[in-house]
Formats: structure tokens, sequence, C-alpha cells
């Protein structure tokens, strides 16, 4: 700049130099004509207000003034001498116009210290006092410019920020510079020590992260009318009070709030920008929350200190259902679902029944622990509780379910040995009545032995259950004829009626027959197995209706009433 600034300057100059040169000339060559030093081309003004024509003007009247008065003009060296001063003179007068033209251009841009926008009496100014006019508060104005909102924490409450942070405020005990001639000057941002500026803070901010790439993200403008504006770019990690009872149907409200660390509403106050005091990025996207609403609003409050000012901006979160969807809710309905098969196995499937059952519950306790990881430990019940454990209570009772089945069934393995047992035992009296013989099993069994005996001591010929394992009652044997009353040819026919007796089949007249006992346990065993399938079937019925219904009322409550609230949705 200072080099095109020099050129300037010599080319002023030699212009101004050829000018004047070709008017000597002209005088040299008609030196009775004195109209030809008169040009009546521009010639640009100096600071004293004249002009290089005028001058050359006054010089040629002069000498003019000269040749009337008598003075001798014969010698050519006294010619030529003036001529030369004149060419000096004139040559140190452009010098001198053009170099206080250029001063005069080039002030305007002349660096400005620190003490030229201080009174004149710098002592007289306090950075610790705002500039109260007439007694009234001094009234700072915010604007923010919300970039980026991300890095919504639940487990910690908090959520990040990137924000462009502007305040402005009038200054009156400031002095303008005296070379200020356009609208706004920028300052150095170092001067916001030395002078007053606003003391807002963030309150509910936990950490705030000054950008500094590639050179520190802020700048300070000074305007005419002493008016300061001073904007800087933070990344902000501000707290926020969220409350999960309909999650995760539910709506958090964020606040950012800017308030005053040390002085009350009787010295300073905070407004709002009154044409923009809020804009945010409409290309924000949260990846489970959508932002539905920006407001600004004031949070001034009262300490025990004095009435503080505070500025607040709310921010409305809405979470978005499609993750919780797919990854919770549909889940959980199918597991429960699953548990639901148990109803359609017969009641004697004892093993698959109670796996499926216990397996399903496992699973949805898992499924549940799942989805509070991402919360914070609360002591209060959520929405999601509500519906994790409704399915836990409906496959709990699927289970419950099928051990009322089985109390109503009955001891079946236990029964049917019984059963088993009595049926062989019949099948070994009909074989003994359709002929097959008794052989002695004992050596004690003698021919005085009753025909009767091989229920005790004797096995049927041609089975291999034994007289031993029925336990039948039988009759004593008759006691044998006395021999002195018998004659001989009656005693031979009593032995070969004993030996027909020994032989002839075992008298069943005495054993109960278990055809009776065997219908009426099969009868029993039908009936309780015939209420154990109803209960199955009323299940079937029963549990799917009242899931649905469950279905419909939990989300009749926690979603049919959001369209309501999106409806008075506004956007800033």
């Amino acid at each position: 700049m200072h080099q095109n600034t020099t050129s300037n300057y010599i080319g002023a100059g030699i212009s101004c130099i050829e000018e004047t040169s070709r008017r000597v000339r002209r005088q040299a060559s008609h030196p009775g004509n004195s109209e030809l030093v008169a040009d009546h081309r521009p010639i640009p003004f100096n600071n004293s207000g004249y002009t290089e024509r005028n001058r050359c003007d006054n010089h040629a009247r002069d000498r003019e003034g000269g040749r009337d008065n008598g003075t001798p003009f014969d010698s050519s060296i006294q010619v030529w001498m003036r001529q030369v001063m004149t060419i000096i003179s004139l040559l140190l007068i452009c010098i001198t116009d053009v170099t206080a033209k250029a001063y005069d251009r080039d002030s305007s841009d002349a660096a400005l210290e620190f003490q030229d926008i201080l009174p004149s009496d710098p002592r007289s100014y306090d950075k610790m006092t705002p500039p109260r006019e007439e007694g009234q508060p001094t009234i700072v104005y915010f604007h923010v410019t919300v970039m980026s909102l991300d890095s919504i924490d639940e487990s910690s409450m908090t959520y990040a920020a990137d924000i462009f942070f502007a305040q402005s405020w009038k200054d009156a005990r400031l002095r303008l510079p005296d070379n200020m001639t356009q609208p706004y000057r920028l300052l150095p941002v170092q001067w916001l020590k030395g002078i007053w500026r606003p003391d807002a803070f963030f309150k509910n901010a936990k950490a705030v992260t000054f950008q500094e790439m590639t050179i520190p993200n802020h700048y300070l403008w000074l305007y005419q009318d002493k008016t300061i504006l001073y904007m800087v770019k933070l990344t902000l990690v501000l707290s926020c009070a969220m409350n999960f009872e309909v999650y995760p149907h539910d709506t958090q409200e964020c606040t950012m709030k800017i308030e005053s660390i040390s002085h009350t509403t009787d010295d300073l106050v905070f407004v709002w920008e009154p044409t923009v005091p809020l804009e945010v990025d409409k290309s924000i996207e949260l990846p489970q929350l959508d932002l539905v609403r920006n407001v600004t609003g004031d949070c001034t409050q009262v300490y025990s200190t004095g009435n503080f000012t505070c500025l607040e901006i709310i921010f409305t979160f809405r979470r978005r259902l499609g993750y919780y969807l797919f990854h919770t809710y549909i889940p959980t309905c199918l597991i429960v679902i699953m548990s639901w098969i148990s109803f359609w196995i017969r009641p004697e499937a004892v093993p698959a029944r109670v796996t499926l059952g216990v397996t399903s519950l496992l699973t949805l306790a898992t499924q549940h622990a799942n989805s509070q990881k991402s919360l914070p430990p609360v002591s209060y019940i959520k929405a999601i509780d509500v519906f994790m454990s409704s399915c836990m209570v409906f496959v709990f009772l699927s289970l419950m379910e099928y051990a009322l089945v089985n109390v109503v069934l009955g001891d079946v393995p236990e029964e049917s040995r019984a059963l088993d047992a009595r049926i062989k035992a019949k099948q070994h009296k009909n074989d003994c009545a359709i002929g097959k013989r008794c052989m002695p099993t004992h050596t004690h069994c003698g021919e005085h032995i009753g025909p009767c005996c091989c229920a005790q001591h004797y096995g049927c010929i041609g089975t291999s259950v034994t007289s031993a394992a029925v336990s039948i009652a039988l009759p004593p044997p008759p006691p044998p004829p006395a021999a002195a009353t018998t004659s001989p040819h009656l005693r031979k026919n009593n032995r070969e009626e004993n030996q027909n007796k020994r032989t002839m089949p075992c008298p069943l007249t005495s054993s109960p027959s278990p055809k009776k006992h065997h219908n009426n346990w099969s009868q029993v065993m039908e009936q309780r197995r015939h209420r154990a399938i109803l209960i199955d079937r009323f299940s079937r019925v029963v549990f799917p209706l009242s899931f649905t219904i469950l279905n419909i009322v939990y989300w009749c409550v926690f979603v049919v009433e959001w369209p309501a609230f999106g409806s008075n949705d506004v956007e800033s």
C-alpha cells in the first residue's frame, strides 16, 4: 500500500511539472501574449482552498503589472532567471499540494489506539460501572444463532450445542475516532478488557469451549452511534432436566439460560433482539429426536442478593418411535405370542410345554433389561416398564396355566402302572379258566391238598405269571372221608375222584374281576383330560383377546394424544 501511495505522489508531481513547463515555453515563445498562461483545463484543489490555476494566473498578472510599471524585461538573462524561479516555485507548490491531499486521503485508514476511543480524561471512565444514561439501567440486546444440536444423552441428562452468541450495548462514554467515516469500525477484541462489557454467563452450562481455529472466532464492532457489538462462536454442553414417565413416547424441553452474574436489574437488563432474536439451522437432524419447537423467553429470577436479569431459549424435542418399535415392541409381542403355542400342545407333553414357557419368560427379562440401558436409574414407573411388565405377566400366566392343566389331569403315570397290573392279573385268571391245569410247584403239597391248592402253591401251565402273584382268597379244602365207614369198592372210587379233583381247573368264583374298576378308571381319566383340554381351549381365546385389549389401551393412552400436541407446534 505504501508503494502505491508513493507512486501516486511521484505521478502527480510529474504531471504538475509537465504542465508548468508547457506554460513557460508558451510564454517564452509569445512573451507579449499573457493569455497563453491562462489554461482552461481543470486543476485539482488543495487543502488551502486555492487551485493551481489561480496561482499561475496571479503570477501572470504580476508580470503584466511589471510591464505596465515600466520594469525592464529587455535582458534575456533576466527573463530566463525568472522563468527558472517560476518553475521551481510551481514545482514546490505542486509537491506540497499532492502530499497534503494524499495525507488527507489515507488518514482515515490509519491504525487506531485504545486511547482514541476513550474519553479525553481516561480516568473518568470506569470499566466496572455500566453506562447508565439518565439513571436508567443499561439495556443489552442478545441474538443467538444455533448451528447444531447433538449428543443428547439421557443417562447424564445433557445435550451439546454449537452457537453464534451476539450481544450489543450502547456506551455513550466512549469517544469516536476523528477519522471514522464508515458506519462501523472493527476493533481489536483485546480492548474488551479495558472497557465495560456485559457479565453474561450460561446458567445451565456444564462445559463451554471457545473455538480458536483457524483464528479466534470472535470480533468486536464499534458503530457511529457508539454501539458496541461483540459476537463469539461457542460449543456448549448444557444440562437438561428430563422426565421419563412416558418414555419412549416422551417429549423433552431443554433450555439455554443466559443470566447476569453481578448486576441486578437496577443496573442491567437483558433483552432479546427485537427483529431476529433466534436463528436455528433448519438442517439439524437428530438420530432419535425431532426438534418440534423453539421459543425465547424471560427467566428473570429473584435471589437473596437481588433480582438478576435472565433470558432463556426453550427447545422442545419429541422422541421417534421407529427404533423402539423394531427393537423392543415387535420382538416382545412375538415372544408373548410364542408362549401361547403351549396351548396347542397335548397336556401329557410336560417337557415341551414347560421349556417353552420358561424360555419365553427369561427372554422377556433380558429384553426388558436391554431397554433400560440408556436411561438413568429413576425410581418411578415408565411407559415401557408398563408394557414390558404386562408382557412378562402374560408369559408367566401361560406357564401357570399349564400348571393348572397338570393338576386337573392328575398323576397319569402311577395310575397307568396300577391299571396295567390289574389287567395282567385278569389275564392270568382267564387262562386258568379255559382249561390249563395246575402243576405242583412245592414238594410239601401232597395228594391231601385240595384241588384249589394251585392258587397258592401251584403254577398254571402255559403262563409266566405264578398264582402266588395273584392274591386270591381260597376256601380251605374239605376233610377226607373216614376209612372205616367205607367199603373197598367205595375207597377205590374216592381215590379216582380225588385224582380227578387234583387235576381239575382252579375255581374262579372267589376272584373279583377288575373289568368294572378298569372301566371306571378309564372314565375318570377321560373326564380329567377333557377338563384339561377345555382349559387349553379357553386360554387360546382369552390370552390373545386380553393381549389385544392391552395393546389398544396402551397405544391409545400414549400415542393417540400426540397429534393434538403436534398441531400446536411453533417453529421459530
